[in-house]
Formats: C-alpha cells, structure tokens, sequence
C-alpha cells in the first residue's frame, strides 16, 4: 500500500493520546470508521449506510462519519479498506456496487480533510491483516484470508506483510479459475471460484436443482435448509466449498500457506460450509507442505476495519 501523502508531526495531544490512527472500511451497504491504538485496540467506532446518490454525496456522508468519530482526536495516519477495483498506486477507486463513484480520488479527498498520511488497500487485504493482526490467524505468519458473501474476495499475507501486486489487486482468489469449462462469471472468465461459492451463486444453483424453485430467498435460508438436513441445500454448499477448496489449495502450492481464515456472511452458516471446505481441502491437499493447511472460521466481526488501521500503523512505522 502507498502512502498518499507527505508525513505530518505526531500531535501534541488529544483526548486518545498521540497514538491513534483512523481506520475506515468502505463497502457498498456500509461505511465504519474508527480510531484504534497501536495494538489493535479499538477506542471510537461507528458506522452507517453507504449513500446510493453521487459522488459528492457519498463523500459528504464518509467526511460527516469520520469527523463524528475522530471527535477532538487527532489520528497520525488513516487507513483505507474499500471494495475494488481501485488503483492504490494513485489514490483512486471504483467500487462496483458504489456506482457513484468511479476513479474517485478517495486519497487525495480524506487527507485533505484529516490533514495526516493517507494509505489504501483492497478490502480483502485489509480483512486478512486484519485477521493478522488480533484475530483467527494472529499466530500464523503466512495466511490466505477469505471473504465469502455476495461475491469472494481475499487478502494474503506473507511472513507478516501483505502481499499486494503491482497494483494492489493481488490475491482475488474469487476469480481463480477451478473449471475452464464452467460457468460464466461477472469477470469475463468462466468457472470461477466466485461462480460456485458466492452466496447468491450457491442460492441460484440449489434453485436449478428445485430446491424452493421460485422463492425469494439467500444464502441464510440456504444454510438453515442445509443445517436440518435438505439435500438440496447441502449439494450446494458442497459445489461451493469444493471450488473453495480447489482455488485454497491452488494459492497454497503457490506461496506456501500455513493458515486459512474464512469470514463474510456465507461463513456464518458454520459447519454447513467448514465441514465439506475442510473434507475436500484434506483431499485436494497431497503435497508434503500443504497437507498441515489450517483452515478455521474468522473470528472478528471488524476485520477489515482493524486491517485498514493495521496498514496506517505500518505505514507510519
């Protein structure tokens, strides 16, 4: 991730000390923003619903957020988790379910308002750090993690730091093709890991299949018909979870993982969805070094919250 913006002096004082910087998570149903200390520690937070209007409007609403929390605190850096594409090179993003914003300098904006260094990341990035950093991988020196919800997404780190990509896009591991010869996906590619283990993908297949063909229903009611046993329901997660599996091990034999965190909202169906991901991980899984891959469930509900603000820590430090 690249700093934006010159350094500035740490404060003299404020109401949370000199040692606190801004977090912000930006996605398209959410925006949270938060100061957090240098060991994780979260001490304001608060979040609210991402305007649908333009431009000017969702920056209003993010700039009346951020002031809310940073209060009389002075932060000494910010950290920007946002959903992709972006380009963190130059400070500009465009969300696919933010339509109001496209190639919006998002850097250049938030440091004008905070007047502090300004860093951006993807959102996965900042999920995996930070899982890292306070939560299921905080152990772990190599982790791949995972957000599977609307779509799948993913961050990596490696021996402590993220792994980014040229561009900052590294580690989409939605998009890791598991069947050349499968489904169409939104990318333009075809058999994507997305294709088969998003959550609406997972609903549209079982729907195919005649499980409550014709119903308007999600991922949760997927995973409570699964749970009591449907085996409609129950074929699906295990599709989605064998190309979470296939696109898991395809990125372990790739840079040697030791740990996988799996968080977002089609996690929370719990071993509907961990039981057949780790059956088929054990099974895909034969060379010496990825056969000890850990897979285990997120455990913190800020993730990408707290991996924005690990990223200005560590561009401060």
């Amino acid at each position: 991730m690249t700093a934006q913006s010159t350094r500035h002096s740490a404060p003299e004082s404020s109401p949370h000390g000199p040692d606190a910087v801004l977090g912000i998570d930006i996605g398209g149903t959410k925006m949270a923003a938060a100061l957090v200390s240098a060991d994780g520690t979260i001490l304001v937070q608060d979040r609210i619903a991402t305007p649908a209007g333009g431009a000017d409007e969702v920056f209003a609403a993010l700039a009346v957020l951020v002031e809310k929390v940073r209060g009389e605190a002075r932060p000494i850096a910010v950290g920007i988790g946002s959903a992709g594409p972006l380009d963190a090179v130059h400070g500009l993003i465009s969300p696919v379910n933010i339509p109001g914003w496209r190639n919006f300098p998002l850097v250049e904006r938030v440091r004008d308002l905070v007047g502090v260094p300004v860093t951006l990341g993807v959102d996965g990035h900042c999920f995996a750090l930070g899982e890292f950093w306070t939560g299921a991988g905080r152990d772990a020196d190599t982790l791949l993690g995972i957000v599977v919800s609307t779509g799948v997404g993913g961050g990596i780190v490696l021996n402590g730091r993220p792994l980014l990509g040229q561009s900052g896009n590294a580690a989409h591991i939605g998009h890791v093709v598991v069947d050349q010869n499968g489904e169409a996906c939104a990318c333009g590619s075809f058999g994507c890991v997305e294709t088969y283990a998003s959550g609406p993908r997972m609903v549209a297949r079982a729907q195919r299949n005649g499980w409550r063909a014709g119903e308007p229903v999600d991922a949760a009611v997927l995973a409570a018909d699964a749970a009591d046993g449907d085996e409609l329901a129950l074929a699906a997660f295990d599709d989605g979870a064998q190309a979470l599996a296939a696109g898991i091990i395809a990125t372990a034999v790739t840079v040697d993982l030791t740990t996988v965190v799996i968080g977002g909202g089609v996690s929370k169906a719990g071993p509907v969805l961990f039981d057949p991901v780790q059956a088929w991980v054990k099974r895909l899984a034969q060379l010496p070094f990825v056969t000890e891959l850990n897979v285990v469930p997120a455990q913190l509900d800020n993730a990408g919250l707290l991996g924005a603000a690990h990223q200005a820590w560590a561009s401060i430090s």
